[in-house]
């Protein structure tokens, strides 16, 4: 099935092919012709668009967007559920999420994670625990070179060094495998000193930096254990870290905004101009009954504060500062990527959650929700259950009624399966509020795309 999604923002009228991924700037004439083209003869539009434009002006749009159509650069048809590489998938085990901590140095309002602990006990992963997951990664990985490993929390620099003793193993072992083995951290910086950073920046593939933005933002939703604010801790040690890390290795600052900081644009700016380059602001997932939680009724403030920073990020990159923001990097290119983004996360397959005890979930917003709980990396054989796995599996945009006729399903793929377990109680029914913000950021990341492309930059 064709489909295209047309959209003005900016000044520019925007269109996306959407199986195909091209994307092309119109004119208002060729715009308008656009709303009748598939189900009127040229001549009817003609007809119908007489008060509008000139009978020479609408010809000339509909050669134009005939041209497009048989170029194959509008209207293209799906046939990527037929794929070989989709149908014929056999998913491998290349990442896993290790819970190296489960206690937190902060207390943040919004945390999924029960201040670092699921809502079970503070504990630590012993070494034990993530050799055993590191060996069950490289075992289960088939002929998959590149590994990712995430040491998460909690917090993870409260067991450092156990995340440097699996680090250490992970290099001694994975040569005689074949393996490259790729090591993420996510810190909220409290434990950062001069080591750790150094280790980090050697050591360390990404590394996740947590903080909200404005500092007002941030000490409200992440106060410290004494109810203290964070943003005069961490700030320096971010710089520090940030200033030090080779070139050739990635770092997030990363932040959640709440219905208390609806203009989160400005968190997003405040970290450009605090000179992080690589930035990410999420929206919080909560329950409405918590009064941070987004509704729907704050979705035209969201819109319009992603459409503010979509216009300011474009101005940036046009004078030639560097500075991603991570909701506007989308690939245009369809091709193979294309399949990844059919089939989402992997979570259940191809990625894992390891617990401080061992147990494995789907991911690491399943933990401590004992249904998708799947085996123990300590059990002397590992199965992890087939109608489990084959659930995740199966949860791609093609099974999922919400998603087959959406024009964004290629750049979401779907949307979290946690947020459509906890909202719909169903990992096919996608959480709605995240879609509608998942389809406002696309549409900015194209506005950004036109406006570097018709201004004379990639």
């Amino acid at each position: 099935m064709s489909m295209i999604h047309k959209f003005s923002m900016n000044g520019y009228n925007i269109v996306l092919d959407v199986n195909g991924g091209a994307v092309h700037v119109l004119d208002d004439t060729a715009y308008r012709v656009l709303d009748f083209y598939k189900d009127k003869t040229k001549e009817e539009i003609v007809d119908e668009l007489k008060f509008e434009y000139s009978e020479q002006e609408v010809k000339e749009a509909y050669e134009e967007i005939k041209n497009l159509e048989s170029d194959g650069l509008l209207y293209t048809e799906d046939t990527y559920q037929f794929h070989p590489s989709f149908v014929n998938r056999k998913p491998v085990v290349k990442a896993l999420c290790l819970h190296v901590a489960h206690d937190c140095n902060l207390k943040c309002k919004y945390c999924f994670a029960a201040q670092g602990d699921f809502g079970g006990e503070k504990e630590m992963m012993s070494f034990e625990v993530g050799k055993a997951a590191i060996d069950y990664l490289i075992a289960n990985s088939g002929n998959r070179k590149n590994l990712e490993i995430d040491f998460f929390g909690g917090e993870p620099l409260m067991n450092f060094e156990v995340v440097k003793q699996l680090v250490e193993y992970g290099r001694s072992i994975e040569k005689q495998h074949n393996k490259n083995i790729r090591y993420t951290i996510t810190t909220n910086g409290i434990l950062l000193n001069d080591e750790i950073i150094d280790y980090i920046n050697e050591n360390m593939h990404n590394v996740v930096l947590s903080l909200d933005g404005r500092k007002d933002i941030n000490d409200n939703m992440r106060p410290t254990i004494n109810d203290k604010g964070s943003y005069d801790i961490i700030l320096p040690k971010f710089k520090k870290l940030v200033d030090k890390r080779p070139k050739d290795k990635y770092y997030y600052v990363r932040g959640t905004f709440t219905r208390d900081n609806l203009d989160f644009s400005k968190d997003v700016l405040h970290f450009s101009d605090l000179g992080f380059e690589l930035t990410s602001v999420e929206p919080v997932v909560g329950d409405e009954s918590n009064p941070y939680a987004l509704r729907e009724e704050d979705l035209p403030k969201i819109f319009e504060e992603y459409e503010n920073l979509a216009i300011e990020y474009a101005n940036r990159k046009l004078q030639g500062q560097e500075f991603k923001f991570f909701h506007f990097m989308i690939d245009l290119n369809q091709g193979p990527c294309v399949i990844k983004r059919i089939t989402g996360c992997g979570a259940g397959n191809e990625y894992l959650s390891i617990t401080p005890n061992g147990d494995i979930y789907p991911c690491h917003q399943f933990v401590g929700n004992e249904e998708y709980k799947m085996a123990n990396i300590l059990d002397e054989e590992i199965s992890l259950p087939k109608e489990l796995k084959d659930k995740f599996r199966n949860a791609h945009v093609y099974n999922k009624e919400e998603c087959k006729n959406c024009w964004n399903k290629f750049y979401c793929s779907g949307g979290c399966h946690a947020n459509a377990t906890n909202f719909n109680d169903d990992i096919n029914k996608p959480y709605e509020l995240g879609c509608e913000m998942q389809r406002k950021r696309t549409e900015c990341a194209l506005m950004i795309q036109a406006k570097l492309m018709m201004e004379g930059e990639e």
